[in-house]
């Protein structure tokens, strides 16, 4: 198939300069061990019409359109197939509204996270989903990948804030799922089945997700540990006192030393392992409550934890947590890991780590959702080095498999994409993956939405 008929419909059918000449920078996304293709066109839509003119046109001519936020993935779900229409959202950045009383947020998928939490902290309101990519991420991207974030482990993740959804499927119609109301549940609940769906069954042009109201200040408490299995131990204990931090995250002397060089932040210390937790219960509720975290930490070997009474220290920390990734890519190629283990598990699952860099060669530096035991082992290579490289897919293939040994799920929060679908067909059962197979072919029919990611069509 040649590439002239679908330009030749997009050229007739979208607003001058909704069709981009360049396509170099929407090949792929973040995730640089993922293969990629190279599109024949780009388009960065500004309306829902936009959208559905370029499925439409991408349906006449038998096209794969693969849709995109701002590409900051890790899978490999936004990545180009080759000869594709690649349908880029980040254009569409209308809050088209932000309700006091219903507590609720109208928006386009190009809204980037953070402009959408201060949008609604004007209104004394809170949208909690924060992944570490929030200054960067939009909300149709993170809606598409199920994104969790730091403040998870008590609040949930974003199908747990998602009310509706303006779609365009692919059979070229736009659709509106879900409702307004605090309750519903009036048919299958297919909001929830298109969040995390990762642009396979539909383009999302418009959000109704649910907010909270802003929380008070939190307390936030770090432990120092000589190792990550130590750490581990912590979390465990946290979990076994039945507590609800609203965080609770991991972060190894390998991110912080990565941080600390890039941004200069004094960050380096004596620490194998660092926990950084936060509550954020009201009034002495709170206070006792990171009392109860700092005396885990401490009867789990912490060989330092204190309550943190400085709050740019505090935050300082917690900045790092969301700059490692960044960090360790200035190091060399980064393979992500994003498996997600039973908390009880998460000392067991980090010695298993520890074994697969060992077993395998490879240099793995450690952050963590650890609260609800969402792991981000980060396997990096020097440049060039394939011997390396192929050292660090073993040791990621290992890494899945001793996941779901231990009751897991090959990934929380960033997707199966292009990197995880064979951890998927080992986690799911041969009847489930036909399930899966069904949905797409009866939304997806002719197959052109995002093909070949989340699963291979067999």
């Amino acid at each position: 198939m040649t590439a002239a008929p679908v330009l030749e419909r997009l050229r007739a059918a979208l607003p001058a300069g909704t069709l981009l000449d360049d396509t170099g920078g929407h090949r792929h996304d973040e995730a640089e061990w993922a293969p990629h293709g190279t599109p024949a066109a780009v388009v960065r839509a500004r309306t829902t019409a936009d959208v559905l003119a370029t499925v439409r046109a991408c349906l006449d001519t038998g096209t794969p359109l693969v849709p995109r936020g701002a590409g900051t993935g890790l899978s490999g779900g936004a990545n180009a197939v080759e000869g594709c229409v690649v349908l880029t959202t980040e254009a569409m950045t209308a809050i088209r509204e932000v309700d006091p009383q219903e507590r609720l947020a109208v928006v386009e998928p190009g809204v980037v996270n953070d402009v959408l939490r201060a949008a609604c902290a004007e209104q004394g309101l809170w949208y909690p989903p924060d992944p570490a990519s929030a200054p960067w991420s939009t909300i149709g991207g993170n809606v598409a990948t199920n994104a969790g974030g730091v403040c998870c482990v008590k609040y949930g993740v974003t199908r747990d804030y998602v009310l509706g959804l303006e779609v365009v499927t692919g059979t070229g119609e736009v659709v509106r799922l879900g409702r307004r109301t605090a309750k519903g549940v009036a048919g299958y609940d297919l909001t929830g089945l298109v969040v995390g769906s990762e642009g396979t069954l539909g383009v999302i042009t418009e959000v109704t997700v649910r907010l909270r109201p802003a929380r008070p200040p939190e307390h936030t408490v770090a432990g120092y540990f000589s190792s990550a299995v130590d750490a581990g131990r912590a979390v465990a204990a946290v979990a076994q006192a039945r507590l609800t931090p609203s965080a609770l995250e991991l972060v190894d002397r390998h991110c912080l030393a990565a941080v600390d060089r890039w941004k200069n932040m004094g960050l380096s210390v004596d620490a194998e392992v660092v926990l950084l937790a936060r509550t954020d219960a009201p009034g002495v509720a709170g206070e006792q409550e990171a009392d109860a975290v700092l005396a885990c930490f401490e009867r789990s070997g912490a060989t330092w934890a204190a309550r943190s009474t400085d709050q740019a220290e505090a935050d300082a920390l917690f900045e790092a947590r969301r700059l490692a990734y960044p960090a360790l890519e200035r190091l060399g190629p980064v393979l992500t890991e994003d498996v997600c283990v039973p908390v009880a598990a998460v000392p067991e699952m980090l010695a298993r780590i520890e074994a697969a860099a060992t077993a395998h060669d490879t240099f793995i530096a450690n952050i963590a959702h650890a609260g609800d035991g969402n792991l981000h082992p980060l396997l990096i290579t020097p440049p060039g080095d394939t011997a390396a490289r192929e050292r660090a897919r073993a040791a990621f293939e290992r890494i899945i498999g001793d996941a779901l040994a231990l009751g897991g799920t090959v990934t929380g929060e960033h997707g199966v994409g292009l990197l995880k679908r064979g951890g998927l067909r080992a986690e799911l059962s041969p009847a489930v993956l036909a399930m899966h197979r069904a949905v797409k072919a009866a939304l997806d029919p002719r197959g052109i939405l995002n093909p070949g990611k989340v699963f291979d069509v067999r």
